[in-house]
């Protein structure tokens, strides 16, 4: 496949990197340095040129091109790009945004401005902190199988009642499968006596009541979250209230901008707003944000989103999520104390890269900045799964591959050795993103 990415950006060199190991694919920026240093650590073709003009989009080929991905940091541009690109070829094309109205005008009428596929940056980030808000300890959620089946990685506190257990201690719930415990560099496919050790990240997969089950097994003090405390409400703010209001919650949003805080409060009945600066130690403390069991950082700026969680966990907060423009900075946020942090950046190039190859599959979630997957695949009658078992299946599997869950006529069937999976059946799988290409070939 060949596919033009304009934008060389960290959305856009994220997506590259992704893309590059097994398609052509073209990089288009104004800025050449930036460009040219990718051609250094990736197998791409760089072009400096102005990615919303015919011409230049010709130069790099869009007249062969499978896709185009418009990535910059200017929506306008990004929807202009896939306008262009439609004009001189049958591409498929995809734009990033960060406002949310270019996408609900796109999802009236799909196709519109030339766009084949939207990502709206602020809402993306906005449901990856709701998703990971209702279960202690979750660092990522993503839902498969029409929401039957749930994948969640969690982080093992280095007090948890989990931790130091075996696999079979801990297994306790009927539709719950460890997939995988990512320790430090090191993937492990559990088995039976495998140990959990704190610190470890393990993907789980399985029914969403047994994930919120196995959730506060790990972590029994934390409660599930009722009182969440949001501190910035610009748009990512704005749409994670908007959010949780819809899921029956009522959160505080404090906002530091007058006028902005009566927009927000006449557009979120159930939320609470204040006026006031969410990194005044003070104004916290008469908020008693201490009690609260989730703060969400969503200020303009990462040093910003940094002091006001580490505030909030000073004074007792039970759970803390940052918004990290910075991508790079995610893994320093959640090393200083933040319990998770959310990179827009890093979300919006996850997403496109998922779309890209869930054209193969049916569902896909990247794990670790693309360090494994979990896919959904329909079984089909070539399937080297279909009218068998798994166990009569597993010699011929990758080795890290893991059958997660089963759905059938709209029922979950937790995988076991003498699950006999038939054609039309739905499996998801947890396997190391070096065997997809395997993978989906044999599944």
């Amino acid at each position: 496949m060949r596919v033009i990415i304009v934008g060389a950006g960290q959305v856009g060199s994220s997506i590259a990197e992704s893309l590059a190991t097994d398609h052509d694919v073209v990089i288009i920026d104004r800025d050449a340095e930036l460009v040219e240093s990718l051609t250094y650590s990736l197998d791409v073709l760089p072009l400096e040129g102005d990615g919303t003009d015919l011409g230049t989009l010709e130069e790099a080929g869009v007249a062969d091109a499978d896709m185009v991905i418009g990535s910059t940091d200017d929506d306008e541009a990004n929807i202009v790009i896939c306008g262009v690109a439609k004009i001189a070829s049958d591409a498929f094309t995809i734009a990033r945004v960060k406002q949310p109205t270019y996408l609900q005008a796109w999802e009236r009428a799909k196709g519109a401005f030339g766009v084949d596929f939207m990502v709206c940056t602020d809402l993306l980030t906005a449901k990856a902190v709701v998703g990971v808000i209702g279960l202690p300890t979750a660092m990522d959620v993503d839902m498969f199988s029409d929401g039957l089946v749930q994948m969640t990685e969690f982080k093992i506190p280095e007090d948890s009642p989990v931790a130091d257990t075996t696999v079979r201690e801990s297994d306790r719930f009927e539709s719950l499968t460890f997939a995988a415990i990512l320790r430090n560099d090191e993937t492990i496919i559990p088995g039976g006596e495998t140990v959990i050790k704190g610190a470890d990240e393990l993907v789980a997969i399985g029914s969403p009541e047994s994930m919120r089950r196995f959730g506060s097994a790990i972590a029994p003090q934390q409660e599930v979250a009722d009182e969440v405390v949001i501190v910035g409400g610009g748009e990512i703010g704005y749409q994670t209230a908007r959010l949780l209001e819809q899921r029956g919650f009522d959160p505080i949003l404090i906002e530091h901008d007058e006028e902005r805080a009566r927009w927000l409060a006449e557009n979120l009945p159930q939320t609470t707003v204040i006026n006031g600066d969410a990194t005044d130690q003070d104004l916290l403390s008469r908020e008693d944000v201490g009690r609260a069991d989730v703060l969400v950082a969503a200020l303009d700026n990462d040093q910003q989103n940094l002091l006001a969680t580490l505030l909030a966990k000073e004074m007792g907060t039970a759970r803390t999520i940052a918004v990290t423009d910075n991508g790079d900075f995610a893994d320093l946020f959640e090393t200083v104390g933040v319990d998770v942090a959310v990179s827009p950046r890093e979300a919006t190039g996850e997403e496109i890269t998922r779309f890209t190859r869930a054209r193969r599959t049916e569902n896909v979630s990247i794990i670790e900045s693309d360090r494994a997957e979990v896919l959904e695949v329909e079984v089909d009658a070539d399937s080297i799964l279909a009218g068998r078992s798994l166990q009569e299946s597993a010699a011929e599997l990758p080795d890290g591959l893991v059958v997660g869950a089963i759905t059938r006529d709209g029922a979950l069937i937790t995988p076991r050795g003498d699950t006999v999976i038939e054609q039309d059946d739905h499996v998801v799988v947890f396997t190391d993103t070096a065997d997809i290409e395997r993978a989906t070939e044999l599944l």
